[in-house]
């Protein structure tokens, strides 16, 4: 019983019950001192008649004015349960204990010196005044029980003790009375308490769980707000900022920039060494961006290789801060001891100038990239008015190709494939044309190119197509024809399809078509575009390559693709004066034969340029020197003038005239195998 006794007169050592039981102290203390100054004073005023001014007024005084100073302490000065370390709420709880320990004798001892005053009356005031004292301690420290158990025990005791060696029966029994219900009340006292800490123990518990809840749903709002490869914010992150940061400075009026990076070259070294090696390359560039992230300047990935920036300051000078971005990705990385080298180009719009919403701010930083990978890889472009007005002049031309009638506005023009070393046409290459009623003639790259953005391109393949093949029919069965496909129609099972079905619907020799793609169509979705140039092949339609030369990987191309032909874009043509670009074209050509492709050079414009191209061995040409682009009807007035006869025979005057041997038609060995 001792052991169980002293071991409740012990701290809780549980952190969060002291804390709530410093709490309660300092909302009951008051309480409990007011109640002391009121007995105090009842007492001290029934014997003031009987016993020394000394102990009625001035020992009774002293005590008053300690309860006072103690109920201003716990209602003035306290601190909060709020703020309260364990510590000094450990340290306020024994000090506590300690006080009330020698408060209870001070008192008792000043209650039994006043017992020796007055009658029975005064005498059972005293004992009144210790049960009611007890009694009101124990309510009062009903959630600190350590306090309630030492101040009962230490006064029940010295109370049982003094009655006792009085003698007199009826304060012993009173004494007895007293300490049995305060004992109950000690019970209840535990009971309570127990109930007291074990909800605290459950607040303690739900407030960890809350935490814990709080903690991960902060841990997974930051998750859906970072990009998991790179660990840059995300492109969710970026546009909630961006609408963030758009509202700041749309009140204030000040500037802000935004820019979209692109990686040049990401993609043939992921499709080279692989995927695992392209997202380590993505981490590494995470982290060069990073390095230059601050709370001014917001680095995020978009997707893919494309990253997101927003700046804050400095913006007169935004355009140089996205340049060394570009310049900083620029530099090698090394990867599993690979010295990998990509590019990297930016397009940066300034807020109200570029425009006033987050999407015409990104759609304009997005435009000035696509321009300057087109005409500046590796640079940061900022976005400028005339960038603006060609935006509203595809605006304008979107608008009116979305209402246009495709079947009467769109027409196809020829332009004749010459043999050069015959001067014979060998075949014509379909050219998309349209004219609208709205906005005038349109250059086949804008509306192609709008087409593919708004959806149109495979049904405007398919119309060019139709109305190709009804041109074919006229045309000499010698005279083959090469039709465009773009990057969405290969990958278009669904477009193949119509393809091969207008090709039956118009009884069309499939051995006739040749089907030209450029390697970008073939790369935007590589297997798709296998299986696409697969069913074709099966028809006995040809496949050329288109532009070879400008893309990122030609070699790798002719290698991996089930090709017939290459056409050499003609921007070699302009190398032809120099000794590199003419061993470039030379080797061009070898490479095609061993491969038993057909090699056709484009952009021949002048008889100098005709002249170099046959001496390096071509065959096959195409260019305004031969002819330009023309209608059907335009075509056969061509050919029944006899143009291409008129080639040959001006190929002839001219060997003549510098002492050559007479061109003698041939065919190289690819075309020939290839039934022509």
């Amino acid at each position: 019983m001792f052991q169980r006794f002293t071991a409740l007169l012990n701290l809780e050592p549980d952190p969060g019950i002291v804390i709530a039981q410093y709490g309660e102290l300092r909302r009951q203390n008051p309480m409990l001192y007011a109640l002391l100054i009121i007995n105090t004073l009842a007492v001290s005023y029934t014997h003031y008649a009987y016993a020394p001014v000394w102990l009625t007024v001035g020992a009774a005084g002293v005590l008053v004015g300690y309860c006072v100073g103690r109920l201003i302490f716990w209602l003035m000065f306290a601190e909060r349960a709020s703020t309260i370390t364990v510590e000094r709420a450990e340290s306020a709880l024994r000090g506590t204990m300690i006080l009330a320990a020698s408060a209870a004798m001070i008192f008792l001892g000043w209650a039994a010196m006043l017992d020796q005053y007055g009658g029975p009356l005064e005498r059972a005031h005293i004992a009144v005044f210790t049960a009611v004292t007890v009694i009101g301690c124990i309510f009062c420290l009903v959630y600190v029980p350590q306090i309630a158990l030492m101040v009962n025990g230490l006064v029940m005791t010295s109370v049982l003790v003094y009655y006792l060696y009085i003698g007199n029966a009826v304060l012993i029994g009173i004494a007895l009375n007293v300490a049995l219900v305060s004992a109950v009340m000690i019970q209840v006292l535990l009971n309570s308490f127990d109930g007291f800490a074990t909800l605290i123990r459950s607040q303690a518990i739900l407030a960890a769980q809350q935490f814990e809840t709080e903690r991960l749903g902060l841990d997974n709002a930051r998750l859906a707000l970072t990009d998991a490869l790179t660990g840059l914010p995300n492109r969710r992150f970026f546009f909630s900022r961006l609408d963030d940061i758009l509202r700041e400075h749309t009140e204030s009026g000040e500037r802000f920039a935004i820019g979209v990076f692109d990686l040049d070259g990401f993609k043939p070294i992921n499709d080279t060494y692989g995927h695992i090696v392209g997202d380590r390359l993505l981490v590494e560039v995470g982290s060069r961006l990073a390095d230059v992230a601050d709370d001014d300047l917001i680095v995020a990935r978009l997707g893919g290789d494309e990253f997101g920036l927003i700046v804050q300051t400095d913006i007169d000078d935004v355009q140089a801060t996205g340049q060394r971005i570009c310049e900083l990705l620029s530099q090698p990385f090394y990867i599993n001891e690979q010295r990998l080298t990509i590019g990297c180009s930016g397009g940066v719009a300034i807020f109200p100038e570029a425009g006033k919403t987050a999407n015409a701010l990104f759609d304009r930083s997005d435009y000035a990239l696509y321009n300057v990978k087109s005409t500046r890889r590796g640079c940061c472009a900022l976005f400028s008015a005339e960038q603006e007005m060609r935006i509203r002049s595809d605006r304008a031309v979107e608008a009116a190709l979305q209402s246009a009638d495709l079947q009467a506005e769109l027409n196809v023009v020829f332009q004749p494939l010459m043999c050069i070393d015959t001067m014979t046409i060998l075949g014509v290459e379909a050219l998309g044309r349209w004219t609208s009623p709205l906005v005038g003639a349109i250059a086949p790259e804008r509306f192609i190119a709008t087409a593919e953005r708004i959806g149109l391109i495979n049904q405007i393949t398919i119309m060019l197509f139709r109305k190709t093949l009804t041109n074919l029919a006229v045309l000499p069965k010698t005279i083959g024809l090469s039709f465009n496909l773009s990057a969405h129609d290969i990958v278009s099972a669904k477009t193949v399809d119509q393809l091969i079905e207008a090709i039956a619907q118009q009884g069309a020799d499939p051995a006739r078509i040749t089907f030209e793609l450029t390697e970008t169509a073939l790369m935007r979705d590589f297997d798709s575009a296998i299986v696409a140039i697969g069913r074709l092949r099966a028809l006995g339609i040809q496949i050329a390559l288109d532009d070879f030369g400008t893309g990122y990987s030609s070699l790798s191309s002719l290698h991996r693709l089930p090709l017939d032909k290459v056409k050499v874009d003609r921007s070699f043509i302009a190398r032809l004066d120099d000794d590199p670009g003419s061993k470039i074209m030379g080797a061009i050509l070898g490479l095609c034969t061993t491969l038993h492709l057909a090699c056709i050079i484009e952009g021949i414009e002048t008889e100098q340029q005709l002249g170099e191209v046959r001496r390096l061995g071509y065959s096959i040409a195409q260019g305004y020197l031969f002819a330009r682009a023309m209608p059907m009807t335009a075509l056969l007035a061509w050919l029944a003038s006899g143009s291409g006869g008129a080639l040959y025979a001006c190929a002839i005057e001219r060997a003549a005239r510098s002492g050559a041997a007479r061109p003698v038609p041939r065919l190289v060995r690819s075309e020939r195998s290839a039934g022509k």
